[in-house]
Formats: C-alpha cells, structure tokens, sequence
C-alpha cells in the first residue's frame, strides 16, 4: 500500500501517518526501488490502534507507553488513569456550570468580569460609590489582582476594602479621592493638588493593604506598569500615597 492507500483505509490523513513516523508511533516501512514506502496490513493494524487509542483521549506519550513492549504499563492501567483523570475534568467541569450559571442568573455583570464571587459582591455593594475615570481603573485592577491572588490573600482585601466603604463616612472619602485625581488627569506632577489628592487617598486606604516588607520598591516593573497606565500627575498622587502609608506603618511598628 501507499502512504494515501493506508491513510484512507484507516480514516485519517496522510500528514497524520507521517506525524506519527517523526514520534515513532507508527514504523517506517522500507522503500521500494522507486522511493515510495510499502505499507503492509500490520501498519494498518497498528495505525488503526493508535487511531483508537486516542479518541480514547490518551496522548500520544500514553498512546506509546501502550504500543512499546517493554512499557511498564498495560493497557487496563493506562486507561484506567483516563478514566479516573476524566472524572476529576468532570468534576471542575459542573462546577464550572454552577457559577456560570449563577453569573447568567443575577442578570448583570460587571464590566470586569467575570471575577470572583467575593469581588463581584464588593462591587455589586459599592458600585454606587462614583462613575469616575479612576474608580473604573480600581476596578481594573482589582479584577487583575482577584485573578492572580490566593484565596486567603482574595479574602483578606475583598474584606478591608469592604470595611473601608461601609465605615462611617467611607462613601464620601472615596468619592471625594476620586475626584480629586480625576482633576489631575492634564496636570503637571509638581500642581500643588497632587500632595492633596495623595492625602485623600491614605485617608481612604487601610495601611494592612501595603505587603508586609519593610518598603516598596517603585522601580518594580510591575509598579512601573502601573504607573505607566495613569496620567503624570496622578501616579504622582499614587506614589505619595503609598510613600506616605510605608512611612506611617513604619513609625507605627517602631513605637
């Protein structure tokens, strides 16, 4: 048989047969005079098994395993793994539906999302707070940082930011930090109300925010990054904020 003869008989292309000569998955036959290969019925047999195999949805690192000899595993063991690694996808799979389920059931999603439940009922909670420019980039960021953060630390900011809204005039403080950096959106970093919109802000934020080393270093590239996504002044404002909350975690544990 030719390459396009044993492709067609199995079912699958010949790009697929010569896919699985570079793995060596499936021998090379020997070439006749001509060059072509001559496949024989045993290759056909073999492809046809590795064609099975893997609509089992074993790998091709499972499907040699399989087909070698000396594998140290038979093919009950094997499949036994599928069936077992099939059953936990199964698992993350419902509960996958479940949320999604929940997220089109509530009928409204933030802008960010989807975010975690514990986010999207923060800004479910305080979504009336403001409609500024800054307040939708906050929420930017806090759907990065509720991507990539631990349970424990998700909770622990979700939590303080929770606390700081709700606290006796909260709402305020943070409409009004809000404002203020709008207002600096075309303004020079040295305008005298950078310094005021700084103080806004630390008025507005709990110092347990800042990580627990000793300072933060603004030459970071994310920090950096950060930065960079704001205008001048107003990463101007959010450096003194942070300077001004080290400094004052600092005095405070020094006590």
């Amino acid at each position: 048989m030719r390459i396009g003869e044993l492709a067609a008989a199995v079912g699958v292309t010949t790009r697929t047969v010569r896919h699985y000569h570079h793995l060596g998955l499936l021998p090379e036959p020997e070439r006749l005079g001509n060059g072509y290969r001559d496949y024989t019925l045993r290759h056909a047999v073999v492809l046809a098994r590795i064609r099975r195999l893997t609509e089992l949805g074993l790998g091709l690192a499972e499907v040699r395993d399989v087909l070698a000899e000396d594998a140290g595993k038979d093919l009950v063991e094997v499949l036994t793994e599928l069936d077992e690694d099939l059953a936990r996808q199964e698992v993350a799979i419902r509960e996958q539906r479940a949320r999604l389920r929940g997220l089109i059931q509530e009928g409204s999603l933030p802008a960010e999302g989807p975010v975690s439940p514990e986010l999207a009922a923060l800004f479910s909670e305080v979504g009336h707070v403001s409609d500024s420019p800054m307040a939708a980039k906050d929420r930017e960021i806090l759907a990065l940082i509720d991507t990539s953060a631990t349970p424990e630390a998700r909770e622990q900011l979700i939590g303080l930011l929770g606390s700081t809204f709700t606290s006796p005039g909260g709402v305020e403080r943070a409409r009004a930090a809000y404002a203020l950096l709008d207002a600096l959106v075309d303004a020079d970093p040295s305008d005298p109300r950078v310094d005021e919109a700084a103080r806004a802000l630390v008025d507005c934020l709990p110092a347990e925010l800042l990580p627990e080393a000793a300072g933060i270093d603004h030459d970071d590239s994310f920090l950096r990054a950060f930065y960079a996504d704001f205008a001048p002044a107003q990463a101007e404002a959010i450096r003194r904020t942070l300077r001004i909350l080290t400094e004052g975690r600092n005095e405070g544990g020094n006590r």
